[in-house]
């Protein structure tokens, strides 16, 4: 498949109607320029982008930044309205059974029942949602494994942020040989469940739905879009340039 550089990991060229077609198996990550930022840092993250199957463009800003490059993007395809697509456009297939993990107490049930709802049919075969810091904890990690299995479940979506969700899901994919496809969906369960609103669409027409959500979530999300992320204009200056370099090349 064709891919398009952005700093150190290559974005796949594709449209929503064509990732929906193919997607029958691997995992699937979702960068924007906060995941660019970090894995400018983070190692560990970057190497599960070298191995995940599908990496797709979640990020309006990268699609409009893409027109400066060789090969641009066709679409920016965000995470969350993905995932609706997905899930509608398997409403009648039977083999398409999602378990939901992530989001805080209670609202992953909340988005199961809602989904089903809409759907006509229990598409969600389980949900759940991880305690604080779950990925720390061994016997809860073990559990979640057993939880997803025995659902079974061959679509999971984990909607518990980034870098946690896809690190989570490369260590222990092996661990879940039902489950063919794997998501890495940041809120999406929220916004399924209705405890979180997404940006009007002119919002996301325009490219400033991170703009709605720092403004809804200030105190989490300031740091990160006006401090940390800025970083990405940087590197992306010196990727036109030509002179960026991959901080985890081996020399």
């Amino acid at each position: 498949m064709i891919t398009t550089p952005f700093l150190n990991t290559n974005i796949q060229i594709i449209t929503r109607n064509e990732l929906l077609n193919n997607l029958t198996k691997g995992v699937l990550i979702t960068p924007n320029v906060d995941h660019l930022v970090k894995l400018q840092k983070d190692k560990e993250f970057y190497d599960v982008y070298q191995q995940a199957e599908w990496v797709i463009c979640d990020s309006k800003i990268l699609y409009l930044l893409s027109k400066l490059l060789k090969h641009p993007l066709p679409e920016a395809i965000p995470g969350s309205s993905f995932f609706t697509a997905f899930y509608e456009y398997h409403k009648n297939d039977p083999n398409c059974k999602i378990f939901l993990l992530g989001a805080a107490e209670g609202i992953a049930v909340k988005a199961m029942k809602k989904i089903n709802q809409k759907v006509g049919r229990n598409i969600v075969v389980g949900a759940h949602s991880p305690s604080y810091g779950f990925e720390k904890k061994a016997e809860e990690c073990e559990e979640l494994i057993r939880i997803v299995n025995e659902s079974g479940a061959n679509v999971l979506l984990v909607g518990v942020g980034a870098p946690k969700q896809e690190k989570w899901i490369m260590k222990y994919r092996n661990r879940m040989p039902g489950v063919d496809i794997f998501m890495g969906l940041g809120a999406t369960i929220d916004f399924e469940a209705g405890t979180l609103k997404r940006a009007p669409a002119i919002w996301q027409k325009i490219g400033m739905e991170w703009l709605y959500r720092c403004m809804k979530e200030p105190k989490r999300l300031f740091k990160r879009y006006f401090i940390d992320d800025m970083q990405f204009f940087y590197y992306f200056i010196l990727q036109l340039l030509g002179i960026y370099r991959n901080p985890f090349d081996k020399k």
